[in-house]
């Protein structure tokens, strides 16, 4: 079934259309969205794999008029399973993951189970059952990682690579695209601390210093999309990003706090968390001289990508507190997607 009311790029809707797409975590922040873009192109089958019963439920009843929409109920630990729901798969997007640093310092065993080998799970169910292409889903916090998720997304991210040269596989491409911050994806920044300003909380800061790179929901899924598309095999794709300082974030929760007519919020600085950095980065510097770019996004490949989409990039800046930064209207524009009543302005 395919969307008439909004613009869809015809050479995705060809990729796309009439194929067989499984999507782990499913039900996810990002996960949920990729389907929301996906049944625009019109695929055979989409496949939601996830272990949360309540969000399936939910979701079924959100997507009800979807007869291409199919529900799988299942953990990526378990190869069984992720090996049945591989079957006649054309593309994979592997969105399931433990994201929250603080949760997986505290269980790392927890995060090596599911990031480092359901990963593997999911390598090799889709390499036995000849899947296209499989897209994994990494982030900014792989790049020199100081924590329990960014060492096993930086693992995850050299299994899929590898998985390219593994002698049982014939044909299938493995792919990563490194996100940003998401912008409204659960436990992000922002919704935290609308909800502090809201109830008239204090604002919980780690550091005023901490730069973060900033994407929104719809950035992360074309991004994923494109990646899929463009995908030979090796490549991790990366949107250009800007960054925003939380000393900037605050002025503009404050700045909002006058919108809303609410009692200006008290700033509580609590530190930075284990694990955390001060800044984040794109990019390793090993990674630079085989990154190539277009508008949108960079790809780190160790083969030239196509020269008609990508040309050879030599950026020097890939640190979150060296790029441009969002600026106070872009933030007060943030905090209005996230509550309508803002005005923005």
């Amino acid at each position: 079934m395919q969307s008439s009311s909004l613009y869809v790029n015809p050479k995705l809707y060809d990729h796309y259309h009439d194929k067989v797409i499984l999507i782990t975590g499913g039900t996810g922040s990002i996960g949920s969205q990729i389907v929301m873009e996906l049944v625009k192109y019109s695929p055979k089958r989409i496949i939601i794999y996830s272990k949360d019963d309540s969000k399936q439920y939910l979701m079924k009843k959100k997507m009800k008029e979807f007869n291409n929409i199919y529900y799988l109920l299942g953990d990526i630990r378990d190869l069984q399973r992720v090996e049945y729901a591989s079957r006649g798969v054309d593309y994979i997007f592997h969105t399931a993951a433990l994201k929250q640093v603080p949760i997986c310092e505290e269980n790392p065993d927890e995060a090596i189970k599911t990031n480092l080998l359901g990963s593997l799970n999911i390598i090799e169910a889709a390499i036995n059952n000849g899947v296209k292409k499989v897209i994994n889903i990494s982030t900014d916090k792989a790049v020199n990682p100081t924590n329990t998720m960014g060492v096993t997304k930086l693992l995850a991210e050299k299994l899929f690579t590898q998985a390219n040269l593994k002698l049982n596989n014939h044909h299938t491409k493995f792919t990563s695209v490194r996100f940003g911050n998401v912008l409204g994806s659960r436990g992000s920044v922002f919704p935290l601390l609308f909800d502090q300003l809201i109830n008239q909380e204090p604002l919980t800061i780690t550091d005023l210093e901490m730069t973060r790179f900033f994407m929104s929901i719809k950035e992360a899924v074309l991004l994923t999309i494109k990646a899929g598309f463009y995908a030979e095999g090796e490549e991790i794709y990366i949107l250009k990003m800007k960054a925003l300082k939380l000393s900037d974030l605050v002025v503009g929760l404050k700045e909002y706090s006058k919108q809303k007519q609410v009692k200006e919020p008290v700033v509580q600085i609590i530190g930075i968390r284990q694990g955390e950095k001060l800044y984040e980065e794109l990019a390793l510097d090993s990674e630079l001289k085989n990154m190539y770019e277009n508008e949108e996004m960079y790809v780190i490949s160790p083969t030239p990508p196509d020269t008609t989409l990508f040309k050879k990039s030599y950026l020097s800046d890939y640190r979150s507190d060296k790029v441009n930064l969002i600026n106070q209207k872009e933030v007060l524009q943030i905090l209005k997607d996230i509550d309508p009543t803002c005005s923005g302005e």
